[in-house]
């Protein structure tokens, strides 16, 4: 009897051990998908192990964040980096403590040295994003350093609905000649006090239960990512009084394996003493050099190619951008390359330009556009990007309207 128990159980655990290894090996593929390789009680953070960029050149160090091994209700992030042109050591120092375990309502306390890019945007809920290249990152130049302390909460209404709130304060240096005529008076570095809310929200998405907490099963469209963002002056010494507003929709139509429509509609607005730091531009994409050759580079996701670096600034825009996947060829079961069809539009303009010195940009009010294809997975994940600029902001030279780069898609 004892005997036939025994080797039932060890046929059970033969049967089991391999689903158990299975699914051990899926969750290995989903932290590598999302940038993390997992260890015991520390998941290190991929963005952070080599990067390239016009300013800094090679990027290089370490970082990464405990896991729910080290403490479901504390966490610790932190990351470390040098860059070889620059010559300059960059850090961030956080952690975070959960309040609620039901709405997933985590606290966060951080401290960044560190650089960004003048004129980008992030909202705050956006879910980590991970790239084996970053295309954008390649081409850019123009950065501003800070010192940031910064205070975040982030709350689940629903599973649907995520909302983030953070305050922060931070030191601004730009690594380019700039200066902002505040009040009359020229000032090349500033501090600033903000406070921020972001809103996601996902209506059509379903979610399931998994361990005692929402998952995702499947992506509904359109969502909707709101965000505002206030500079309040004078506090912690604060140099600016100016307000935000951002606003993104995403909306799909069909599937990547049968054919599918993509919108993405990106818009915001700034009022009142804005630094360039922290105005738009439009996601241009495209190097400032002679000839189509020497501009050949990575294209992006959601980047205007044959817009030039630091060509364009506004207080106000507005971009549209369209995307259409063909029906992916089915070559063989693992070779499968696909046509994309995009159009891009972009509309803006600046209240005051004049008070922004020691540089120089253009304007968006007549109406930005281009056009083009991709070629996507043609080999090895590789394929090949061609995009013509047209409308009010035609260049004369036909060749500098052109942008031919390659793309990189890999899902894991």
């Amino acid at each position: 009897m004892c005997a036939t128990y025994a080797q039932a159980q060890n046929s059970l655990e033969t049967i089991l051990t391999p689903a158990k290894d299975s699914i051990k090996k899926r969750e290995f593929i989903k932290h590598l998908g999302n940038g993390y390789l997992p260890t015991r009680y520390f998941n290190f953070d991929l963005r952070y192990l080599i990067k390239y960029n016009q300013y800094e050149g090679i990027r290089t160090g370490i970082g990464g964040v405990t896991n729910d091994a080290f403490s479901e209700k504390y966490r610790i992030n932190s990351y470390g980096v040098y860059g070889f042109r620059d010559h300059r050591f960059k850090y961030s120092i956080g952690g975070g403590f959960r309040l609620a375990k039901k709405t997933n309502t985590w606290v966060n306390l951080s401290y960044t040295n560190d650089l960004k890019e003048t004129g980008s945007t992030k909202f705050l809920t956006d879910g980590r994003f991970f790239q084996f290249f970053e295309p954008r990152l390649l081409n850019i130049d123009l950065f501003h350093k800070h010192i940031t302390k910064s205070l975040n909460v982030e709350h689940e209404f629903n599973p649907k609905l995520l909302a983030e709130a953070e305050f922060a304060v931070s030191n601004i240096d730009p690594t380019y000649n700039y200066q902002y005529i505040l009040d009359n008076n020229p000032i090349s570095s500033f501090h600033l006090s903000t406070a921020q809310l972001s809103l996601q929200w996902n209506p059509f998405s379903k979610f399931e239960i998994s361990e005692k907490t929402y998952k995702e099963t499947k992506k509904g469209y359109p969502q909707f990512t709101l965000q505002y963002t206030k500079s309040i002056k004078n506090v912690f010494k604060s140099d600016f009084n100016f307000s935000k507003l951002d606003f993104r929709t995403i909306y799909r139509i069909g599937s990547v394996k049968d054919g599918m429509s993509e919108i993405t509609l990106v818009s915001g607005i700034a009022n009142g003493n804005t630094p360039l730091t922290h105005l738009y531009h439009a996601y241009p994409n495209n190097i400032t050099k002679e000839t189509v050759m020497q501009r050949f580079s990575v294209a992006g996701l959601n980047s205007f190619e044959t817009m030039y670096f630091n060509e364009f600034f506004s207080d106000k825009f507005t971009t549209v951008q369209l995307k259409h996947y063909l029906k992916p060829f089915n070559i063989s079961q693992k070779y499968k390359p696909q046509i994309v069809l995009i159009s891009r539009y972009a509309v803006g303009d600046m209240k005051d330009p004049e008070l922004h010195q020691d540089v120089t940009f253009g304007s968006l009010r007549k109406g930005y556009t281009e056009s083009g294809f991709e070629i996507n997975k043609f080999l090895f994940g590789f394929g090949l990007s061609f995009t013509y600029r047209y409308g009010a902001y035609h260049l004369p030279e036909i060749s500098d309207n052109i942008a031919v780069k390659f793309t990189f898609n890999v899902s894991l």
